[in-house]
């Protein structure tokens, strides 16, 4: 039996429990609380911050394989135990470039994938840089950017120099791109190389987190291979194992650029658990641990899947409306057990399987599902 690490243990890792029990892989978590959702199905948890090699290498005693829910990991001090032999899926060099957005962005350009223009914001008063872009503008955090924090859309140069004077990050600023849709794509990859990807999705984004995704998306044919190309181009180039989220624009005149790439599970994968042949975190424990990747086709004409985030500040389990939510023909409503409700935070997902999927009905149906989890009971 395969016993996998996983650093971090929030929703991502939570999901995964279902996946490693039937694939008999035990599960070991590192995370800092005791409340966090994936203590709940780990055989054995270490609770330490995930940036914390030395529970790390606590970790590394007690499993196979080490994998990450988060990026937020301390690179160069893994590297040791690296070196020592410890196994990282993916790869810690997998992740080198990835993990700054300034980097990740160059990476991706020096690839020859199309990317928004962008710049590192090293001299705020180097105006002729920003004036190039235009304003709008976007300001990114490099590091530790998650769920629209440290993401801004900047009208004027002065809130831009409020925002870097007041804070002490690194940041990136890149054009802002008035995209007709946001898309996004699973990719896993094997040990042994070979690349799965899952339906290209819409992605609903409000204040930078994501809303809403609808798979599959309405683009063409042609716009879905470029897609699936860049998918294996990034992947093949990472010699990456496991699941990665790539983020994309699709522009007015019906070009692909890429916005970000995750290196884990992804929120935009979260329909695969109910409308795939097999979930992202099926396919990421089977990429880890060497086993045989599955075509994770859908076996539904479409579906949708809606974020619940918090929208108060309390303890509630909010019994009323996920009754209510689960009372919707084809949904499956899945709850992360937290036990606080924060502004924006993600406290569950509700996805609806389609049978017969058009835009209206997809209108029609986020409508509902919000209009119920929003009623502020």
């Amino acid at each position: 039996m395969k016993r996998v690490g996983i650093i971090g243990g929030g929703q991502l890792a939570w999901m995964m429990g279902d996946a490693a029990k039937k694939l008999g892989v035990e599960l070991i978590i590192q995370t800092p609380h005791k409340d966090d959702p994936a203590v709940s199905i780990a055989q054995e948890t270490v609770f330490a911050a995930v940036d914390d090699a030395v529970a790390t290498g606590i970790l590394a005693q007690k499993c196979d394989i080490i994998t990450f829910e988060n990026e937020f990991v301390d690179l160069d001090a893994l590297s040791l135990l690296e070196n020592q032999g410890v196994c990282f899926r993916p790869r810690l060099a997998a992740l080198a470039p990835l993990l700054d957005k300034y980097h990740q962005r160059c990476y991706l350009q020096n690839l020859g994938l199309p990317v928004p223009k962008f710049f590192a914001l090293e001299q705020p008063e180097d105006r002729s840089k920003i004036e190039y872009l235009g304003f709008p503008v976007v300001l990114k955090a490099r590091r530790h950017g998650y769920d629209g924090q440290g993401t801004y859309v900047i009208q004027d140069l002065a809130t831009l120099l409020k925002i870097v004077n007041q804070s002490q990050t690194a940041f990136l600023v890149e054009e802002f791109i008035p995209f007709t849709k946001e898309l996004a794509i699973i990719a896993a990859r094997s040990v042994n190389g070979e690349i799965l990807t899952y339906p290209v999705v819409e992605t609903q984004q409000e204040q930078q987190v994501c809303r809403r995704v609808i798979a599959p998306a309405e683009i063409t044919a042609e716009q879905e291979a470029e897609i699936r190309a860049i998918a294996h181009t990034l992947l093949n180039s990472l010699q990456a194992v496991g699941i990665f989220g790539i983020e994309l624009f699709l522009t007015g005149n019906g070009k692909i650029l890429v916005n970000e790439i995750a290196p884990r599970t992804h929120n935009s994968g979260h329909f695969s658990l109910d409308a795939c042949e097999v979930s992202q975190f099926e396919q990421h424990l089977r990429a880890v641990c060497g086993l045989p990747l599955v075509n994770p086709i859908l076996h539904c004409s479409g579906a949708v899947m809606v974020n619940l985030l918090g929208y108060q500040n309390s303890h509630s389990d909010y019994q009323n409306q996920r009754q209510q939510l689960g009372e919707i023909p084809h949904s499956h409503l899945h709850w992360y057990g937290k036990s606080e409700s924060r502004i924006g935070r993600k406290l569950g997902h509700i996805t609806v399987l389609l049978e017969q999927p058009n835009q209206d009905a997809v209108n029609t149906l986020i409508q509902t599902i919000e209009s119920i989890w929003y009623t502020h009971s």
